[in-house]
């Protein structure tokens, strides 16, 4: 197998997936390793509505909610058929094998049906990304598609790489070819979640494509970047903390007995809020990320603590922003 994507394995992707594998076992532990159908629907929902509002289809949750059930939206045609197809694809991933290219073609199909007149078809004319006016990324050649979808594809079905990297490199990969004439971001994030669904069955109904929606400035940046230096570790990174922010905030929407069960666990097993503290004890003046390297945690979840923690009173800044020193404030109970 002569294709690789390009990307290094990094330390902090390892990291990511210890950390994600442990977050799945507790919420597959909390829904007792399957999520009851009003929170699959309801995810499921928040996945439809968040991929197609990166695609900039304006309708809201709400919206997308009522058009899905089947009640009458005010919304411009599109955009409604949009939801109706992103819908109906998602509900039949699971016939879908992601190493099948044909399974692939039928999932464009049916997100682009009614939408454009190839759907479920290679594009046949170049494409070029536009940020505004400025072009920032130029696919390869229409008579290159065909060749570079089967090396992705063999090199998906052969990898040692983890699940959770393979299939962030993957999507890379399968934007930075861009097969199809639209709907490469959609299908794209649709195939990422199918091949997770095929490690792990519950990711299916993981709404990553929530916090992506929140990031998707970075999102693109990141894209654009990994193009310029052909190396899409970064991305990869990205796409691995939105997993993991998505699965922590999964946790903490169970209801009130779960949540209350999975926290208890979390702060058993993981400490994150007294490794914080001993870390910011011993050095008064490091920096978040320098907390994150040491205790092998994200970045974004020492943010999360360390708000928590001045929240409590337990933790204080003292000074300018640039210059200034971490206190630890004692529990005096």
């Amino acid at each position: 197998m002569s294709y690789q994507p390009p990307f290094q394995l990094t330390h902090t992707m390892m990291r990511h997936v210890a950390y994600i594998g442990e977050l799945i076992g507790l919420w597959k532990a909390a829904n007792q390793n399957k999520l009851v159908p009003e929170l699959r629907r309801g995810n499921r929902i928040k996945t439809i509505q968040a991929s197609l509002a990166v695609e900039q289809n304006t309708l809201t949750l709400e919206q997308v909610t009522a058009v899905i059930e089947g009640k009458v939206v005010l919304g411009l045609p599109k955009e409604i058929q949009e939801v109706r197809n992103a819908f109906a694809a998602y509900e039949v991933m699971e016939l879908w094998h992601p190493h099948h290219i044909e399974d692939l073609l039928a999932a464009h199909a049916l997100l682009l049906h009614g939408l454009i007149d190839d759907a479920g078809h290679w594009r046949s004319k170049g494409a070029g990304i536009y940020r505004g006016e400025q072009l920032v990324h130029m696919a390869p050649p229409a008579s290159q598609i065909p060749r570079l979808m089967a090396d992705l594809f063999d090199w998906l079905a052969n990898t040692d790489a983890h699940p959770l990297i393979a299939s962030a490199a993957f999507h890379y990969e399968f934007e930075f070819i861009h097969p199809f004439g639209d709907g490469n971001g959609r299908i794209g994030r649709l195939w990422q979640t199918l091949i997770l669904s095929h490690w792990q069955p519950m990711l299916a109904f993981l709404p990553v494509e929530t916090v992506i929606k929140h990031r998707q400035q970075t999102y693109y940046q990141l894209l654009t970047e990994s193009d310029q230096k052909s190396d899409c570790s970064a991305f990869i990174e990205f796409l691995l903390q939105a997993i993991e922010d998505s699965l922590q905030e999964a946790i903490n929407t169970q209801p009130d007995t779960e949540k209350m069960r999975v926290k208890t666990q979390v702060e058993m097993r993981v400490k994150t809020p007294d490794l914080v503290l001993q870390q910011l004890s011993t050095n008064p003046n490091m920096t978040l990320a320098e907390v994150a390297k040491q205790i092998g945690k994200s970045v974004t979840t020492v943010e999360r603590t360390v708000a928590k923690l001045k929240q409590q009173g337990r933790l204080a800044f003292i000074g300018p922003k640039k210059g200034g020193r971490w206190q630890v404030i004692e529990n005096k109970e």
